[in-house]
């Protein structure tokens, strides 16, 4: 982190671009204190987990028949499928299938998803090149810093007001970074790639609810991926895409904060303040779910017996995931009001098959969704919920829950994540072949090539 901290004396952003390149460029598997290793090794399992699951979903069937219908090498293992593919197109479906059940973690720095883009594209690189374990975690952890970092530069304008979606934005960065760390470019290479990234990067939170939003994450690896690899042939961009006139940021964000993208977060790294899903919807949807199963669970609370839902939230999520009526399990994820009667109806809102249109027709469940009124606040958090219920015997019950904290017992996370990979797994791997894979998935950075692992993802 010496590079960071020497630009900050300096007080310029005239050199933003080449600053985090370099901070990425730079860093070692032992710069890695024990608990950034082990989660980025957590990382690695959730991604598989959700990757698995992703894979038999139509979007993702739909990027593979395009893939397949384009042809070329079979390198790439394509996650829960028997196919191989190029590494760029490994990285869009495997991209877009991680993220297609909304199910994979999140960094509230980068405001969006930060594993799903930057694995998709390692590990299919990885797999073409014969890489070890630790320069996987080791380049994983650079593109994720790096992204977590243009995060805090735009935030909150460039998701908050205009509307991008980061993981495709800054995740386009954050999968160039990895790359191209893991192919060893050089400092000028290094900041090119982050140049070819910029011009490619994309994303719209209006899709969200949509096929798109996944493709933003597949699309997102693909473009980091092949930045890397462009800048390592001699193609060319500017090195200073970040901060130059009509520049990324000037175009994605009406806020620019060095400082802020400079700092040192706490603890030294941004990864340990990851946060992974245990509910298959949108982040945001989180708090008011734990809130609401707490109160059910305290109550033995019944459909029938709760007269009116009253959410308090910041302002953010009414643009995020408010869609009011559902029609398909993918607005489902977005729905505050559908999750919330889930959670208090009893409804498994881990559970894949959860989230659907049968779910989203249910009488019970609509009967409870129209019963959610809101409050939305300025200048809260939007992991932070507030839950008052009216029940009909006149009861009225209030809590609150803050989905914003990252886990105190990261071994206790682990065992979490270790039964959420084997509930994905199972139905499509089998209980053998799960269990073998999270055996390695949990000594990854002991082993010299990954590609026996990645062929232990396929089917």
């Amino acid at each position: 982190m010496n590079v960071i901290t020497d630009i900050t004396s300096q007080g310029t952003s005239q050199c933003l671009t080449r600053a985090l390149a370099e901070q990425a460029r730079t860093l070692n598997y032992a710069d890695l204190p024990d608990d950034v290793r082990t989660l980025a090794r957590q990382c690695v399992l959730d991604y598989v987990a959700c990757t698995l699951a992703g894979a038999k979903e139509e979007l993702t069937d739909i990027l593979l028949a395009e893939a397949q219908e384009q042809g070329g090498a079979p390198i790439a293992t394509v996650i829960g499928h028997p196919a191989r593919l190029p590494v760029l197109s490994a990285a869009l479906v495997n991209g877009a299938a991680s993220h297609a059940l909304d199910f994979d973690d999140v960094n509230l720095a980068m405001t969006g998803h930060p594993s799903v883009v930057l694995l998709s594209a390692l590990l299919a690189l990885a797999e073409e090149r014969g890489c070890s374990g630790q320069d996987v975690l080791t380049a994983f952890v650079a593109g994720y810093e790096l992204q977590c970092r243009l995060g805090l530069l735009l935030a909150p304008g460039h998701y908050n007001t205009l509307g991008f979606h980061a993981t495709g934005t800054l995740g386009s960065f954050g999968a160039a970074a990895s790359c191209a760390h893991l192919l060893g470019l050089d400092a000028e290479k290094f900041a090119t790639a982050l140049g070819i990234a910029g011009t490619q990067a994309a994303g719209l939170k209006s899709m969200f609810g949509t096929m798109c939003k996944p493709l933003h994450a597949g699309k997102a690896a693909y473009h980091g991926a092949l930045a890397a690899r462009l800048a390592q042939r001699g193609f060319t961009a500017r090195a200073d895409v970040i901060e130059c006139a009509q520049g990324f940021a000037r175009t994605h964000s009406p806020d620019f904060n060095p400082a802020d993208a400079l700092a040192e977060p706490p603890g030294g790294f941004h990864i340990l303040s990851n946060l992974f899903k245990y509910h298959a919807a949108c982040y945001m949807t989180h708090a008011p779910i734990e809130a609401a199963r707490k109160l059910r669970e305290q109550h033995g609370l019944t459909p029938n017996s709760i007269a009116r839902i009253h959410l308090t939230l910041d302002e953010t999520c009414d643009r995020i995931c408010n869609i009011a009526a559902p029609r398909t399990g993918l607005e489902a994820k977005f729905s505050l009001r559908l999750t919330t009667a889930m959670a208090l109806a009893g409804v498994d809102t881990g559970g894949l098959a959860s989230y659907s249109e049968a779910t989203a027709s249910d009488p019970t469940l609509i009967a409870l969704r129209d019963r959610v009124e809101f409050d939305f606040r300025t200048g809260g958090s939007n992991t932070v919920a507030q839950l008052e219920l009216e029940l009909t015997d006149g009861r009225r019950l209030t809590t609150s829950y803050d989905a914003g904290e990252p886990a105190s017992d990261i071994a206790e996370q682990g065992r979490r994540l270790e039964e959420k990979l084997i509930s994905l797994a199972v139905p499509i791997l089998g209980s053998a072949k799960t269990r073998d894979l999270l055996g390695e998935i949990g000594r990854i950075d002991k082993l010299g090539d990954l590609r026996s692992v990645m062929r232990m993802c396929g089917t």
